[in-house]
Protein backbone atom coordinates (compact mmCIF):
# COMPACT_ATOMS: atom_id res chain seq x y z
CA UNK A 1 0.00 0.00 0.00
CA UNK A 2 1.10 3.44 -1.00
CA UNK A 3 1.84 6.01 1.34
CA UNK A 4 -1.31 8.49 -0.08
CA UNK A 5 -3.13 4.89 0.14
CA UNK A 6 -2.35 4.60 3.70
CA UNK A 7 -3.29 8.08 4.82
CA UNK A 8 -6.49 8.12 2.74
CA UNK A 9 -7.37 5.04 4.96
CA UNK A 10 -6.07 6.49 8.37
CA UNK A 11 -8.30 10.04 7.43
CA UNK A 12 -11.16 7.30 6.87
CA UNK A 13 -10.70 5.73 10.27
CA UNK A 14 -10.81 9.09 12.10
CA UNK A 15 -13.54 10.11 10.50
CA UNK A 16 -15.39 6.96 11.02
CA UNK A 17 -14.16 7.26 14.70
CA UNK A 18 -15.31 11.38 14.93
CA UNK A 19 -18.71 10.05 13.77
CA UNK A 20 -19.38 7.34 15.84
CA UNK A 21 -18.50 9.64 18.70
CA UNK A 22 -21.40 11.82 17.88
CA UNK A 23 -23.89 9.05 16.99
CA UNK A 24 -23.89 9.87 13.69
CA UNK A 25 -23.68 8.03 10.27
CA UNK A 26 -19.60 7.94 8.68
CA UNK A 27 -21.54 7.95 5.67
CA UNK A 28 -23.14 11.20 6.21
CA UNK A 29 -19.65 12.72 5.88
CA UNK A 30 -17.66 13.11 2.33
CA UNK A 31 -14.24 13.43 2.48
CA UNK A 32 -12.87 16.34 0.32
CA UNK A 33 -8.91 15.73 -0.76
CA UNK A 34 -7.54 18.98 -0.76
CA UNK A 35 -5.11 18.75 -3.34
CA UNK A 36 -3.40 22.39 -3.86
CA UNK A 37 0.63 22.13 -5.16
CA UNK A 38 0.38 18.53 -5.21
CA UNK A 39 1.20 17.17 -8.57
CA UNK A 40 -0.92 15.21 -10.94
CA UNK A 41 0.06 12.40 -10.57
CA UNK A 42 -0.54 12.12 -6.74
CA UNK A 43 -3.95 12.91 -7.55
CA UNK A 44 -3.83 10.30 -9.55
CA UNK A 45 -2.47 8.01 -7.18
CA UNK A 46 -4.91 8.96 -4.50
CA UNK A 47 -7.91 8.27 -7.11
CA UNK A 48 -6.69 5.13 -7.64
CA UNK A 49 -6.59 4.45 -3.97
CA UNK A 50 -10.43 5.33 -3.69
CA UNK A 51 -10.88 9.25 -3.58
CA UNK A 52 -13.10 10.67 -5.79
CA UNK A 53 -13.54 14.27 -4.86
CA UNK A 54 -10.84 16.79 -5.01
CA UNK A 55 -10.70 20.40 -3.74
CA UNK A 56 -8.57 23.19 -5.56
CA UNK A 57 -6.97 26.88 -4.48
CA UNK A 58 -5.97 28.23 -7.31
CA UNK A 59 -7.80 29.05 -10.35
CA UNK A 60 -4.76 27.94 -13.07
CA UNK A 61 -3.39 25.19 -11.24
CA UNK A 62 -7.12 23.48 -11.11
CA UNK A 63 -7.70 23.42 -14.62
CA UNK A 64 -4.11 22.62 -15.18
CA UNK A 65 -5.22 19.79 -12.87
CA UNK A 66 -8.00 18.86 -14.91
CA UNK A 67 -6.56 18.77 -18.13
CA UNK A 68 -3.87 16.67 -17.31
CA UNK A 69 -6.03 13.79 -15.74
CA UNK A 70 -8.77 14.09 -18.34
CA UNK A 71 -9.03 10.53 -18.80
CA UNK A 72 -10.21 10.58 -15.07
CA UNK A 73 -12.78 13.62 -15.94
CA UNK A 74 -16.24 11.63 -15.67
CA UNK A 75 -14.94 9.63 -12.29
CA UNK A 76 -13.79 12.68 -10.80
CA UNK A 77 -15.50 15.33 -8.71
CA UNK A 78 -13.64 18.68 -8.75
CA UNK A 79 -14.24 21.70 -6.11
CA UNK A 80 -13.16 24.85 -6.21
CA UNK A 81 -12.46 25.78 -2.44
CA UNK A 82 -10.51 29.40 -2.63
CA UNK A 83 -11.70 32.53 -2.73
CA UNK A 84 -12.57 33.67 -6.51
CA UNK A 85 -12.32 37.08 -8.18
CA UNK A 86 -14.79 37.77 -11.08
CA UNK A 87 -12.44 37.81 -13.49
CA UNK A 88 -11.46 34.24 -13.10
CA UNK A 89 -15.22 32.63 -13.16
CA UNK A 90 -15.96 31.53 -16.50
CA UNK A 91 -13.59 28.82 -16.42
CA UNK A 92 -14.08 27.76 -13.52
CA UNK A 93 -17.89 27.54 -14.28
CA UNK A 94 -16.70 25.92 -17.25
CA UNK A 95 -14.67 23.35 -15.49
CA UNK A 96 -15.59 22.87 -11.77
CA UNK A 97 -18.45 20.78 -10.28
CA UNK A 98 -18.76 22.62 -7.06
CA UNK A 99 -17.51 25.94 -5.66
CA UNK A 100 -17.46 26.50 -2.27
CA UNK A 101 -16.79 30.37 -1.19
CA UNK A 102 -19.48 32.32 -2.77
CA UNK A 103 -19.33 35.30 -0.69
CA UNK A 104 -21.02 37.92 -2.69
CA UNK A 105 -23.89 38.01 -4.95
CA UNK A 106 -21.66 39.39 -8.36
CA UNK A 107 -19.40 36.26 -8.22
CA UNK A 108 -22.48 33.83 -8.49
CA UNK A 109 -24.27 35.43 -11.31
CA UNK A 110 -21.47 35.52 -13.14
CA UNK A 111 -20.96 31.66 -12.28
CA UNK A 112 -24.42 31.12 -13.30
CA UNK A 113 -24.64 32.99 -16.74
CA UNK A 114 -21.02 30.96 -17.51
CA UNK A 115 -22.01 28.04 -16.71
CA UNK A 116 -22.38 26.01 -19.95
CA UNK A 117 -25.74 24.79 -20.92
CA UNK A 118 -24.84 20.99 -21.51
CA UNK A 119 -23.65 20.74 -18.22
CA UNK A 120 -25.33 19.92 -14.96
CA UNK A 121 -25.83 23.62 -12.47
CA UNK A 122 -22.19 24.22 -10.75
CA UNK A 123 -22.98 22.98 -7.14
CA UNK A 124 -22.32 26.03 -4.66
CA UNK A 125 -21.95 26.87 -1.38
CA UNK A 126 -21.74 30.43 0.53
CA UNK A 127 -18.71 31.21 2.72
CA UNK A 128 -19.29 32.82 6.16
CA UNK A 129 -16.68 34.85 7.64
CA UNK A 130 -18.08 32.89 11.35
CA UNK A 131 -15.41 34.23 13.71
CA UNK A 132 -15.83 37.75 11.91
CA UNK A 133 -11.90 38.00 10.86
CA UNK A 134 -10.98 40.80 9.45
CA UNK A 135 -8.74 38.95 6.87
CA UNK A 136 -10.74 35.93 6.07
CA UNK A 137 -13.67 35.71 3.28
CA UNK A 138 -17.24 35.16 3.84
CA UNK A 139 -20.19 37.14 4.24
CA UNK A 140 -20.92 38.00 7.99
CA UNK A 141 -23.86 35.29 9.62
CA UNK A 142 -26.52 38.10 9.31
CA UNK A 143 -26.56 38.69 5.85
CA UNK A 144 -26.35 34.43 4.88
CA UNK A 145 -30.41 34.15 4.27
CA UNK A 146 -30.41 37.37 2.14
CA UNK A 147 -27.04 36.13 -0.49
CA UNK A 148 -28.90 32.40 -0.08
CA UNK A 149 -32.62 33.48 -1.49
CA UNK A 150 -30.34 35.41 -3.92
CA UNK A 151 -28.62 32.69 -4.98
CA UNK A 152 -30.63 29.78 -4.74
CA UNK A 153 -33.07 31.66 -7.06
CA UNK A 154 -30.08 32.08 -10.12
CA UNK A 155 -30.70 29.27 -13.14
CA UNK A 156 -27.36 27.48 -13.52
CA UNK A 157 -26.54 27.07 -9.79
CA UNK A 158 -27.89 24.26 -7.18
CA UNK A 159 -27.22 26.02 -3.99
CA UNK A 160 -26.07 23.26 -1.41
CA UNK A 161 -25.04 24.69 1.65
CA UNK A 162 -22.57 26.77 3.67
CA UNK A 163 -18.86 26.77 4.50
CA UNK A 164 -16.64 28.22 6.77
CA UNK A 165 -12.74 28.72 8.01
CA UNK A 166 -12.99 29.59 11.96
CA UNK A 167 -10.67 30.68 13.50
CA UNK A 168 -7.74 28.44 15.17
CA UNK A 169 -9.17 27.13 18.80
CA UNK A 170 -6.86 25.43 21.73
CA UNK A 171 -8.97 22.74 22.21
CA UNK A 172 -12.40 21.09 21.17
CA UNK A 173 -14.81 22.52 22.80
CA UNK A 174 -13.52 25.82 21.81
CA UNK A 175 -13.42 24.70 18.38
CA UNK A 176 -17.23 23.50 18.09
CA UNK A 177 -18.25 26.89 19.43
CA UNK A 178 -18.07 28.36 15.34
CA UNK A 179 -19.16 25.57 13.86
CA UNK A 180 -22.25 25.10 15.88
CA UNK A 181 -22.82 28.52 15.10
CA UNK A 182 -22.63 27.38 11.17
CA UNK A 183 -24.69 24.27 11.90
CA UNK A 184 -27.58 26.46 13.29
CA UNK A 185 -27.24 29.15 10.13
CA UNK A 186 -28.12 26.26 7.76
CA UNK A 187 -30.87 24.74 9.72
CA UNK A 188 -32.19 28.52 9.46
CA UNK A 189 -32.09 28.45 5.61
CA UNK A 190 -34.25 25.72 5.73
CA UNK A 191 -36.56 26.97 7.66
CA UNK A 192 -37.06 29.54 5.60
CA UNK A 193 -37.64 27.08 2.63
CA UNK A 194 -34.66 26.87 1.08
CA UNK A 195 -33.24 23.15 0.08
CA UNK A 196 -29.95 22.77 1.87
CA UNK A 197 -28.05 19.96 3.00
CA UNK A 198 -24.19 20.86 2.84
CA UNK A 199 -22.02 22.14 5.96
CA UNK A 200 -18.82 22.42 4.73
CA UNK A 201 -16.55 22.46 6.93
CA UNK A 202 -13.44 20.83 9.19
CA UNK A 203 -9.59 20.45 8.23
CA UNK A 204 -6.46 18.45 9.44
CA UNK A 205 -6.70 20.56 12.74
CA UNK A 206 -10.40 20.32 13.93
CA UNK A 207 -11.93 17.66 11.83
CA UNK A 208 -13.78 15.80 15.31
CA UNK A 209 -15.56 19.14 16.18
CA UNK A 210 -16.64 19.95 12.76
CA UNK A 211 -17.86 16.44 12.63
CA UNK A 212 -19.56 16.66 15.84
CA UNK A 213 -21.27 19.66 15.20
CA UNK A 214 -22.69 18.01 11.69
CA UNK A 215 -20.21 18.66 8.98
CA UNK A 216 -20.73 17.03 5.78
CA UNK A 217 -17.82 17.35 4.16
CA UNK A 218 -15.04 17.73 5.36
CA UNK A 219 -11.67 19.18 3.57
CA UNK A 220 -8.16 17.37 4.46
CA UNK A 221 -5.20 17.81 2.77
CA UNK A 222 -1.85 17.55 4.89
CA UNK A 223 -3.18 14.65 6.57
CA UNK A 224 -3.77 12.58 3.30
CA UNK A 225 -0.52 14.39 1.19
CA UNK A 226 1.94 15.40 3.59
CA UNK A 227 3.32 18.87 4.31
CA UNK A 228 3.32 21.54 1.57
CA UNK A 229 6.75 22.81 0.73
Amino acid sequence: MSVIAANLQAVKNDIAAAAQQASRDPSGVTLLAVSKTVSPDRVREAFEAGQPAFGENYVQEGLDKIAALGDLRSRIAWHFIGPLQSNKTRPVAEQFDWVHAIDRLKIAERLSAQRPADLAPLQVCIQVNISNEDTKSGVLPEEVLALARAVAALPNLRLRGLMAIPAPAADLAAQRVPFAALRRLLEELRQSGLDVDTLSMGMSADMPAAIAEGATMVRIGTAIFGARG
